[in-house]
């Protein structure tokens, strides 16, 4: 460094800022700094920096930056009142507090806020990235949230966007529901089927329908079952759930709803004796229920964590190339 230092006619300090991007360092010098660097042969060690960083944060006071976390969920309280949203966001909080950061929430959906003012808001608040939360409905950003993705850094949880596309944490919704099915069969049952509303299903772009497909083939086709899409529309009419049952007689069913229970009460079965039923999101206010746990605080954990790591490699806007951290 100190050779790349006198090339460039600068300090130690400045080749060190430089070479991090910092904008401190005029970019006109940073590029004559990175020129001198690379007709030199100098290669930053990749060890020894992420140690200096990690001596920097040290140095510091606990706290680093502040990060929107928002609600993207049409309810405005679904960050208690949900039943799988509380724990994304206690891991991302838990994570964030570990880390040095500061989380200021704001909904999404807030009819005095749009993208323009939520920038204005996040520039005259210092925050540096957005943490987005609960998007149950679609899984493409709204229009008016636009002018914040194209801003600044933003990290979805729980499914991926389109339009655009960003960078997420979420759940291998395709490899949950095959290890479902997977361990299903090994426990000796013959029938498994998928009962999920579309809507859910489309939102992680058919995840829960392909690891469904996939553990199927391990049956013989007289065995595969059609999954069961139309569960709005058995809330108001459960004969539909009960024909659909009728005719397809599955030993176990993979759903995300409590509903499921009493609809197999009504068509006359006990559960276990009569028919297995597997939780694909279980909770822990569910003991009676089997299932898999998608363990979304860690999830919370990841995306906090990915945020935090976009902030420090200075990347705005929407990525051309978005990152991802599934979950198994």
């Amino acid at each position: 460094m100190t050779d790349v230092a006198r090339a460039a006619g600068v300090s130690k300090n400045t080749v060190s800022l430089a070479l991090r991007e910092d904008p401190r360092i005029p970019e006109k010098t940073r590029k004559r700094i990175v020129a001198a660097a690379t007709r030199l042969g100098y290669e930053r060690n990749p060890m020894v920096g992420a140690l200096m960083a990690h001596m920097r944060l040290g140095s510091q006071s606990g706290f680093h930056a502040t990060f929107a976390l928002v609600n993207a969920n049409h309810d405005p309280t679904s960050f208690t009142s949900h039943p799988t949203l509380p724990a994304y966001v206690a891991g991302a909080t838990a994570r964030a507090a570990d880390l040095g950061y500061h989380l200021d929430p704001f909904w999404m959906h807030n009819p005095k806020l749009d993208g323009k003012a939520l920038v204005r808001i996040f520039a005259a608040r210092g925050i540096r990235g957005a943490l987005i939360v609960g998007m149950m409905k679609e899984n493409r950003v709204p229009s008016h949230f636009l002018p914040v993705v194209e801003r600044f850094p933003c990290v979805v949880t729980g499914i991926r966007t389109r339009r655009p596309a960003l960078s997420f944490a979420c759940v291998d919704h395709h490899m949950l529901t095959l290890q479902a099915v997977e361990r299903a069969l090994a426990f000796g049952y013959r029938r498994p089927a998928l009962v999920l509303d579309q809507v859910i299903d489309s939102l992680v772009e058919g995840r829960f329908t392909s690891g469904f497909l996939i553990g199927q083939q391990k049956l013989p086709a007289n065995r595969r079952l059609a999954p069961f899409y139309q569960v709005g529309q058995a809330q108001d009419n459960p004969s539909l759930f009960l024909r659909w049952m009728e005719k397809e007689q599955p030993d176990v069913i993979f759903t995300l709803y409590n509903v499921v229970r009493r609809w197999v009460g009504e068509a006359g079965l006990k559960i276990p004796h009569d028919i297995g039923l597997v939780q694909l999101e279980w909770r822990q206010n569910q003991p009676e229920w089997a299932g898999m746990n998608q363990h979304n605080d860690i999830v919370g954990q990841a995306a906090l964590e990915l945020l935090a790591s976009m902030v420090r490699n200075r990347e705005f806007g929407v990525p051309t190339f978005p990152r991802g951290h599934p979950n198994r």
